[in-house]
């Protein structure tokens, strides 16, 4: 009988511990809200699953499906290579593929550049800014932060800093896209 005391009070403890949030990546830890600060890129995958990388495939195919800036997610869960999280209200699951020695910071830095903990206002993005998120695309003349709304943030293996004068992005797994920067911050070309 003691056995079954000692086993019922330590199982007790453990959901309790987990439960308190104690536990990284555990299937007891409580689950993150979050606001997108810049568009997601997925692929519908089948089923309930959408498929999003770091790489931002701006492009991937049959299936793109756009998570525009400023919505409500929760992240299910992560690790060093991928994000799981759910569009409030909707029952798809998104894998965001992840990798962090080609992105050079932790999966919770990269969460913290690609989210907020609070609402997001494109409110004060230009016109011709709002039009290249709607459609997910950059445009001449577009601002760096329009750009990475529409597309997201850049994948450093290919954008070592938000201040380079190029930023890349992958189409696809075999193309890129190159957004060239004037010295006012603006999109002075758009190439593939």
């Amino acid at each position: 009988m003691k056995n079954i005391n000692f086993f019922g009070k330590s199982m007790i403890f453990l959901l309790l511990f987990a439960l308190s949030g104690f536990v990284s990546g555990s299937a007891f830890a409580a689950k993150e809200v979050r606001y997108t600060k810049y568009n997601i890129h997925t692929q519908a995958k089948g089923g309930k699953l959408l498929s999003a990388s770091y790489a931002n495939y701006t492009r991937p195919g049959a299936g793109h499906y756009i998570i525009p800036a400023g919505t409500k997610i929760v992240i299910s869960g992560k690790s060093r290579k991928e994000i799981k999280f759910q569009i409030d209200g909707d029952e798809r699951e998104v894998q965001f593929l992840f990798h962090e020695s080609r992105m050079g910071m932790s999966v919770d830095e990269y969460i913290q550049k690609i989210t907020s903990a609070d609402p997001v206002s494109l409110k004060k993005l230009s016109t011709l800014d709002r039009k290249g998120v709607a459609e997910g695309k950059a445009f001449v003349g577009m601002t760096r932060e329009g750009v990475m709304t529409a597309l997201g943030y850049p994948a450093t293996h290919k954008t070592p800093s938000p201040d380079s004068p190029t930023w890349i992005y992958w189409t696809n797994r075999f193309g890129t896209l190159a957004v060239d920067f004037d010295d006012k911050g603006r999109a002075r070309s758009v190439r593939e």
